[in-house]
């Protein structure tokens, strides 16, 4: 339900909260106090464009914010989740929408930045606003739709259905794939054969081709290592004037000095240290060395196998890793042209047995709409009637489908005539937000049992109404109030009556500067503004009789 809706600096509305209770709120009004400011403020928060000339003078932006305390909050969070944002605390969603005078805005949901089609859905969820044409979700073919499975408790079977309707589209689109026009199938036959044949001899593996550039290096200047290596090793330890040579007098001397000195001990191991890895480095230069050959033909080798690498990475990718991953899509393509044929066979077979399913399951969810369509018709007519359509007839046609639809095999647009002898015509051909405002309390009276949207808000619902029917339609906003929290604006005394709760909108002057004001009444005030409605702007003493009479008889 819609606990709190604040409006700032919206048209003549400075700042205003207003708090809303579960039942039937009814709003009223003078003409021109501005009752209309609050649906404009629920058409922003359901994500409707907005006007930034509607920025109350002399401000640089309005606000409105609307609290909704949520019964059952998993379809909310469903939504949430689905756009990244976290889940509702305490059953609580906030919507906030900011539009600035000079053009732009942003919306907010739970205070998190969110875009105009999150508040859609999310308002799809939360409101059923009938006002504008352009806002009336029973207009919508899909909704009837949606209104017939929702009276014909459809939902099992319309599940299976949308099943076997996801599955059959899916194999219908994975044949067109297989249709589609390949060019020239040999061509790419030719072609992709061509390159996993090439890919496959190269056979190139992941880290080859450097230790092979590496090696490659060696082998290359085999002649100039050995030379290099020959003299490190004569002038460390081979040559008679080599590094040993030259040293073995001071390792003499430094022997003898040790028998005479303890303390020269020291400096002949570090001495024979150095001499040491002098001669262990030779060795190790002369054991690499040995098996070093200048082979031309290993050369020849590792040349052609790095050229290899270089003309794979000029045709199939930069690395080894992008040649390895363009053999395995070739490999792919190349399965999936050469099987082609048998694979469109294959699929063609499960579309039949998919679409013998599907027509079952559509043909039993038609049977069961069929039989509801006639009853809730019979049954939104006996309400239309009640509210001032005396001869009003409401037709529910089932047409066939020319191919399967997402929800079943049925076409559903709702007729109405709402007098003798005219033709039954479309709800869209209503030229009445009133007229079409009565329509949907009808029919919401009917599923009241199995509409899970929480507000219902309904303007101008008694727009040229008088005498019972302002009653019968008050009764009528009453009765919906009992599974739905319903706020109507109402010009008729009877229909406010019937109200548990009533807000009076006011235009008053406020330092030079014409505000509208809206405040919850009192029981008193209820009598005061109900007589007002009746009377004219001065309560008469027989109005505020009259105001009393229709209170308590709405109360009984």
């Amino acid at each position: 339900m819609l606990a709190q809706l604040r409006v700032k600096n919206l048209a003549l509305v400075e700042d205003v909260t207003v708090g809303f209770q579960p039942g039937l709120s009814i709003i009223t009004g003078e003409t021109g106090a501005g009752k209309s400011i609050l649906i404009g403020a629920l058409y922003l928060l359901l994500g409707e464009r907005a006007d930034s000339s509607a920025v109350r003078a002399g401000e640089t932006q309005c606000l409105v914010e609307a609290i909704f305390e949520l019964a059952d909050p998993a379809p909310v969070n469903a939504v949430l989740a689905d756009a990244g944002l976290d889940p509702c605390e305490d059953h609580r969603l906030i919507l906030r929408r900011v539009v600035k005078a000079a053009g732009g805005g942003q919306a907010y949901v739970n205070d998190a930045p969110a875009t105009l089609a999150l508040l859609k859905r999310l308002g799809a969820l939360l409101v059923d606003l009938h006002g504008p044409h352009d806002h009336q979700s029973l207009f919508h073919l899909p909704r009837q739709l949606d209104i017939l499975d929702a009276y014909a408790k459809t939902g099992p079977q319309r599940a299976a259905y949308s099943r076997a309707y996801a599955q059959w589209q899916n194999l219908r689109d994975r044949l067109e794939e297989l249709s589609a026009d390949v060019g020239d199938l040999d061509a790419q036959l030719d072609l992709l054969t061509h390159r996993v044949a090439e890919i496959e001899a190269a056979a190139p593996v992941e880290g080859e081709e450097e230790e092979i550039r590496a090696e490659q290096q060696v082998v290359g200047h085999a002649q100039r290592i050995l030379e290099l290596g020959q003299i490190i090793v004569q002038a460390a330890t081979e040559d008679d004037a080599s590094a040993l040579a030259i040293l073995h007098p001071a390792r003499k001397a430094l022997d003898e000095l040790a028998r005479l000195m303890p303390a020269a001990q020291d400096w002949q191991a570090e001495f024979r240290a150095h001499t040491d890895g002098i001669a262990a480095l030779s060795a190790a230069i002369q054991r690499e060395l040995a098996d070093l050959d200048a082979d031309s033909a290993r050369l020849d080798w590792l040349d052609q196998r790095l050229a290899t690498y270089d003309k794979l990475k000029r045709k199939y990718g930069q690395s080894v890793a992008d040649i390895l991953e363009t053999l395995a899509a070739a490999k792919t393509r190349l399965q999936d042209l050469q099987t082609r044929e048998q694979q469109k066979e294959d699929i063609a077979r499960q579309i039949a047995a998919a679409e013998k399913e599907l027509q079952t399951l559509g043909l039993a969810l038609r049977q069961q709409r069929a039989t509801a369509a006639g009853k809730l018709a019979r049954a939104i007519t006996a309400e239309l009637q009640a509210l001032g359509f005396e001869h009003a007839q409401f037709a529910i046609p089932l047409e066939l489908a020319p191919a399967p639809t997402p929800s079943g095999l049925d076409l559903v647009e709702f007729g109405f005539a709402p007098n003798v002898g005219e033709p039954m015509r479309s709800l869209r051909a209503i030229a009445s937000s009133g007229e079409i405002s009565r329509v949907m309390l009808g029919v919401k009276v009917v599923l009241a049992d199995a509409d899970s949207i929480p507000l219902l808000v309904f303007d101008e619902i008694d727009a040229n109404l008088g005498g019972q029917t302002a009653h019968a339609v008050g009764r009528k906003l009453a009765r919906a109030a009992r599974r739905h929290q319903v706020i109507a604006i109402s010009h008729l005394p009877p229909v406010a009556a019937c109200g548990a709760h009533q807000y009076a909108v006011r235009k008053t002057v406020r330092g030079g500067r014409t505000l509208t004001e809206v405040a919850p009444l009192s029981p008193d005030e209820r009598v005061e503004e109900i007589a007002r409605m009746l009377g004219g702007r001065e309560s008469t003493s027989v109005a505020l009789r009259h105001a009393a009479e229709l209170l308590e008889a709405a109360r009984q």
